[in-house]
């Protein structure tokens, strides 16, 4: 999952707010280390933790249930002010889907760099969760299938009334992006009963900084000819290493013309703002349902985060799964 260092952040939080299994692909020394000592804190009884506290800790203030930016300001403070690399800012607060919990979007930047994390703070103010909430219900994936359904514009391959969609959010410049195509491709090939989707998702981070660029070369190329952009884009994960910001215009042009099109006339198109717009709807219908970072899989509906850490066969399960299911749902529920 390409989010720069997309967990280091949510661990430390959940060693103190929650006892939840991360999965981390970047979790460096420092962060075990500090995640083994604030358990042990957590373990101690209170009279060891801090013996000179004889009163509760003062109730934080509410403004409509709502934390005030100075509150978490200080509570970040207390979390991460030991470590002088470390720098944030609080990005939204408001009401969370979920009733009675408070929404609260940081943004954490270090050297390696930016990280975004999501705390859902109690209506008292005295406990919050970090992580994700998940979908609940008889039906829990239904709610984003159906967004999905009705604001996907990226190219597809497949039947148009397949049983299953795939809608995967990829950045050109995500290596992570880059490993899950081969096990699309590989699903693609043995399941006749799925839709692939593609949506750009470029992220607005400083290490990708040709991914908007190339998120509108694709979606002109994807407007100029569907067949073109499934090769398109395999040639620029492959061509990955090899561009930067300073040469994308040219590498990406010269892909172009090696699929057949005429790549002045898609780098023209790459810098008109009505791709700019169709770009920016798309990442906003990923931000709809809750994308932080890519590749993200939606199997009808169901998200999957990291498609290149799930044994191909589980994967193929999950597939076969939807398709069963899609075939035994009435109609009206479909």
């Amino acid at each position: 999952m390409e989010f720069p260092h997309r967990h280091w952040l949510s661990t430390i939080l959940n060693s103190v707010l929650v006892t939840r299994k991360v999965t981390m692909r970047y979790l460096s020394s420092l962060w075990i280390v500090l995640f083994l000592a604030l358990s042990l804190v957590a373990q101690q009884p209170a009279s060891r933790r801090d013996k000179g506290a004889a009163t509760p800790p003062p109730k934080i203030e509410f403004s409509t249930r709502l934390p005030t930016e100075e509150i978490v300001n200080a509570f970040l403070q207390q979390m991460f002010g030991y470590d002088s690399t470390l720098t944030w800012k609080v990005a939204d607060i408001r009401p969370s889907e979920a009733s009675g919990l408070a929404k609260v979007t940081i943004v954490v930047s270090s050297p390696q760099g930016q990280q975004v994390s999501v705390l859902y703070v109690t209506s008292d103010g005295q406990h919050a969760l970090s992580g994700e909430l998940i979908p609940f219900g008889s039906r829990p994936f239904d709610a984003d299938r159906i967004q999905l359904e009705k604001g996907i514009t990226g190219p597809s391959r497949g039947p148009a009334k397949a049983p299953a969609t795939i809608v995967e959010f990829s950045d050109l410049q995500c290596p992570h992006c880059k490993e899950a195509q081969p096990i699309l491709e590989k699903l693609m090939s043995e399941e006749p009963n799925v839709r692939l989707v593609f949506q750009n998702f470029p992220l607005a981070i400083p290490s990708h900084d040709w991914a908007a660029k190339g998120a509108a070369y694709a979606d002109c190329v994807g407007v100029a000819s569907t067949d073109a952009f499934w090769k398109y884009i395999h040639d620029v994960y492959d061509a990955q290493t090899a561009i930067a910001a300073a040469n994308a215009d040219e590498k990406l042009t010269a892909l172009a013309d090696q699929e057949g099109l005429k790549g002045a006339d898609i780098a023209a198109c790459a810098a008109q703002p009505d791709t700019t717009a169709r770009v920016e709807k798309s990442v906003a219908l990923g931000k709809a349902v809750k994308i932080t970072g890519t590749p993200t899989l939606f199997v009808n509906g169901r998200k999957i985060e990291n498609v290149a850490g799930i044994p191909y066969d589980v994967f193929k399960k999950l597939v076969d799964f939807a398709i069963k299911d899609a075939g035994e749902q009435p109609a009206a529920a479909k």
